[in-house]
């Protein structure tokens, strides 16, 4: 911008092969054109401790269960403590069982938690251990959907559920 464009002064300005554009329009981009996606949030993780799990049928509806993996066992409490799940800016508040229990695992408020969420079968969780004190737990959970998009579905020829694909 030269002393010669008094005008120009204030504003929002971008050069293409020397044109100047005052207030371009803001670029917007896809973030993510899966529609079973919008609204899951991803995040890179923070370096702490963290398990995953693709759950079972035993994770969910009948049984709702979820038993803590032992590569984390190892730095959880051998105790009853509270733990908070958090998803989407939302808490779920949940007792951890890690006393006199040979599997360690969420209590039964794990069911409300996959109601809330919608979790199926083949949906994936990271809990990220963002906070542990000899007051509780806390978790940063990321769902990641194990949906298969519906332009799949319909294909033929081994490619869908009437036509499955075997391997042997």
């Amino acid at each position: 911008m030269s002393s010669q464009e008094p005008h120009l002064r204030g504003t929002d300005l971008a050069s293409n092969h020397g044109v100047v554009v005052e207030n371009p329009p803001p670029v917007q981009r896809v973030l993510d054109p899966t529609p079973d996606l919008l609204g899951d949030e991803f995040f890179p993780l923070s370096g702490k401790p963290y398990f995953h799990v693709v759950l079972s049928k035993s994770n969910v509806r009948p049984l709702y269960l979820m038993g803590i993996p032992v590569k984390i066992q190892q730095i959880l409490p051998c105790t009853k403590i509270p733990t908070v799940l958090s998803y989407r800016g939302k808490k779920w508040k949940m007792l951890y069982n890690g006393k006199n229990v040979k599997h360690k695992r969420f209590d039964g408020s794990w069911r409300t938690f996959v109601n809330d969420n919608k979790l199926k079968v083949g949906d994936a969780c990271v809990f990220e251990l963002m906070e542990k004190s000899e007051k509780g737990l806390n978790f940063r959970v990321q769902i990641l959907r194990g949906d298969i998009p519906s332009k799949f579905l319909n294909m033929v020829n081994g490619e869908s559920i009437n036509a499955p694909i075997m391997i042997g």
